[in-house]
């Protein structure tokens, strides 16, 4: 039997998910950093290629830690904040779950020490989620920028819009739905880390 989604399938339902989240997303370009940050590409597909290296299993991690980000207030990075009890960080589906900040602090040195003030750790989470896929043997997709970081972390909206590991099945469906998602981007997304089997006919 054809399994319903790989890899590729995975990456596409995802691609089309972060398309779906984008806030103000004609004013992104995929050379939003040419003049100021030329070499952007270049670090950050370094730096993962390293975490990778010395744990391959960070690719899924830095692929889920860009979803859980887009999954409240759009691709803005928010999930990085630290900000007590109710950070996005300390939700439930993200406690103990979500994982790679520290691949991301790498990251974000290394970016600084090239380019100091420029680009927003929300556009280094959607290229190193990018890279990780590439570096894994899946496909790859322009990763368009200029987002701006989210100031503010909500742990409470993280709580109530990201599925978590507990919820049924029809609740996470729902919760896709809000998100303008299908049926097979639940397979693809959330089917792929969890005990219970999704499975489309």
């Amino acid at each position: 039997m054809k399994k319903s989604c790989g890899l590729r399938g995975y990456c596409l339902c995802l691609i089309n998910m972060f398309m779906l989240l984008l806030v103000a997303r004609s004013q992104l370009t995929s050379d939003f950093y040419s003049s100021s940050c030329p070499n952007l590409s270049k670090i950050v597909r370094r730096e993962v290629q390293k975490a990778l290296m010395n744990e391959m299993r960070m690719a899924a991690s830095l692929l889920r830690l860009h979803f859980h980000d887009c999954f409240v207030n759009g691709c803005d990075g928010s999930i990085l904040l630290d900000g007590g009890d109710d950070a996005e960080k300390s939700a439930i589906p993200n406690l103990n779950s979500v994982r790679g900040y520290e691949v991301v602090d790498t990251i974000k040195s290394s970016v600084e020490s090239a380019c100091s003030g420029v680009v927003s750790c929300a556009d280094i989470l959607a290229i190193a989620a990018r890279d990780s896929v590439l570096l894994s043997g899946g496909p790859s997709w322009k990763v368009l920028l200029g987002r701006r970081d989210g100031k503010v972390s909500n742990g409470t909206l993280a709580n109530s819009a990201l599925p978590a590991p507990f919820d049924p099945l029809d609740t996470i469906i729902a919760k896709f739905n809000d998100a303008g998602l299908n049926l097979t981007d639940v397979v693809s997304l959330s089917g792929k880390h969890r005990t219970s089997a999704l499975v489309i006919v």
